[in-house]
């Protein structure tokens, strides 16, 4: 029996990546589209029916964020946790996510992340088998990886924006591990609300103190000496490679 599947192996259709989630819809081989819902809100090479169609997109929009409040109104104290997708399962970093899961379950604290692969399974992982909240927050991609197994609640979402609001409304903070564009991405995402106070009382936690240092350096220096930010921008980042110190940034009252 495996143990990376809860209660063994997956069956053979979940080995099939021949799949793509639209919102709350699942499409497989010749039903899967060739772009996405955001590239046709984007895309500006569209024909001129978008004048009669984007109302309608507010519409879907507007369900989207209902859909997630819906189902996260009800949570509870959390954190949102971000990483590569890429990262492997024998990987020092999906150990430490994996335990800060079962670490901030202990502590009565919910774990979100975005559902995939890597770092987010690791998350989800360790607060499921744990007995805490484990929630997923998907996306449609052209690319996509399902719903990691270790996930209990999960939200899949067309477009970017709304998926955000739930990462940040429902979380007391980030903790963000080694990742890509996708994790920067979330990481000034959540520097420039609190840098411009849209949220407060907003810890954001980098574990790896190796794999930020070049980041921080840069930042302290040409950023910081270039006048484009300024000193207590840089200081509200905290880095660690503490599992510990990481949960003690935390309360779950």
């Amino acid at each position: 029996m495996s143990d990376d599947w809860p209660g063994g192996a997956p069956p053979e259709s979940a080995r099939d990546h021949d799949e793509r989630i639209k919102g709350p819809v699942v499409l497989r081989r010749s039903q899967i589209p060739h772009t996405t819902t955001d590239q046709r809100l984007l895309d500006s090479r569209e024909r001129a029916d978008w004048v009669h169609t984007d109302p309608w997109r507010v519409l879907r929009i507007q369900a989207e964020f209902v859909e997630g409040f819906g189902a996260l109104s009800e949570l509870g104290p959390a954190v949102s946790v971000f990483g590569s997708a890429r990262t492997p399962r024998d990987s020092p970093w999906y150990e430490a996510a994996r335990e800060l899961g079962h670490r901030f379950a202990d502590a009565g604290i919910g774990v979100i992340t975005g559902g995939g692969p890597g770092i987010m399974e690791a998350a989800n992982r360790g607060a499921c088998e744990s007995g805490g909240v484990s929630v997923g927050l998907g996306i449609e991609l052209p690319f996509e990886e399902r719903m990691n197994p270790w996930v209990d609640l999960g939200v899949n979402f067309r477009y970017f924006f709304a998926r955000k609001t739930m990462f940040v409304k429902y979380a007391q903070g980030f903790v963000v591990f080694p990742g890509g564009y996708g994790t920067l991405d979330e990481l000034f995402e959540a520097l420039t609300l609190a840098q411009t106070r849209k949220v407060t009382q907003f810890p954001v936690v980098l574990y790896g103190t190796a794999y930020w240092s070049g980041l921080l350096d840069w930042l302290r220096t040409a950023v910081l000496d270039e006048g484009a930010i300024a000193a207590p921008d840089v200081d509200r980042l905290i880095v660690t490679d503490d599992v510990d110190e990481v949960v003690g940034h935390f309360h779950a009252s």
